[in-house]
């Protein structure tokens, strides 16, 4: 028995033995995490590394039901632990409890952006994500200020995460090859428990920056600062400069020009 790859899914399935061992061996336990949620396990080449390793409790949870019938058949040691669903629509609660867990894997390309942001909501239960994006968005999360690829997603995951980009896979290793490589990164959350600043705000900031990142910050955020006398430094620059830092301190300052009007 065997899964067929199915396009609407953005499954690519990893079939090199050696690639799997090392995603795998890049999982680093960070604050002592041994529970591991992998998304999007298809036929278990990755999963049957994470289970080897011998310090994990694995979970797995895929929204195709052909999959889900190969682990089952396959990977009796999981036993309830294998869960059909649609990782984005669920409260990841329900399925963890409230204790920490991972979240690993070798992600559907087409939903890898959808899955960092919906860790980003479960970050205080997230300690680590792990796994394999295509290149260019590997890249993007990992990316640091001064870079043309640096962009939304680098600064609202860096806030929270901090980001390695461990290495490139070629698309050859994969059934169906994608058109593109891909890149496997790993973020660890660092102390920030909470941001200085209005995190909606903050959010709101960032897009918008970056929504126009060929003008001033000052021209982009003209929609929320309502008063024309305001002024900061950081204005006159485009946002592909700043830091999470400075995206803070810039957003404490417009929010402090909203609190005292």
């Amino acid at each position: 028995m065997s899964v067929r790859a199915k396009k609407h899914l953005g499954q690519h399935f990893l079939t090199d033995k050696n690639i799997c061992e090392k995603i795998s061996n890049q999982y680093g336990n960070h604050n002592n995490c041994n529970r591991v949620l992998e998304i999007g396990p298809g036929m278990g080449a990755l999963t049957e590394f994470l289970i080897k390793r011998g310090d994990l409790e694995v979970y797995v949870i895929d929204v195709d039901r052909e999959s889900i019938a190969f682990l089952n058949s396959n990977f009796l040691q999981l036993q309830n632990r294998i869960i059909e669903g649609d990782f984005l629509r669920m409260n990841l609660e329900n399925i963890m409890g409230k204790e920490p867990f991972a979240v690993v894997g070798n992600f559907p390309y087409n939903i890898s952006s959808q899955i960092l942001f919906k860790c980003l909501d479960y970050r205080d239960q997230i300690p680590e994500i792990m796994g394999m994006f295509q290149k260019e968005v590997a890249e993007r999360v990992a990316e640091k200020p001064g870079s043309k690829t640096y962009g939304i997603m680098s600064v609202l995951l860096q806030a929270f995460y901090t980001i390695n980009y461990c290495f490139t896979v070629d698309q050859h290793v994969f059934n169906p090859p994608p058109k593109v490589k891909s890149g496997v990164i790993r973020c660890v959350r660092n102390t920030r428990d909470k941001l200085p600043c209005d995190e909606k705000l903050f959010i709101q900031v960032v897009k918008m920056a970056f929504n126009q990142r060929r003008k001033t910050i000052r021209n982009s955020l003209k929609q929320i600062i309502a008063n024309p006398t305001f002024d900061h430094h950081f204005l006159n620059l485009r946002p592909e400069v700043l830091s999470v830092e400075q995206f803070i301190e810039l957003t404490e300052a417009i929010e402090g020009i909203r609190i005292s009007e």
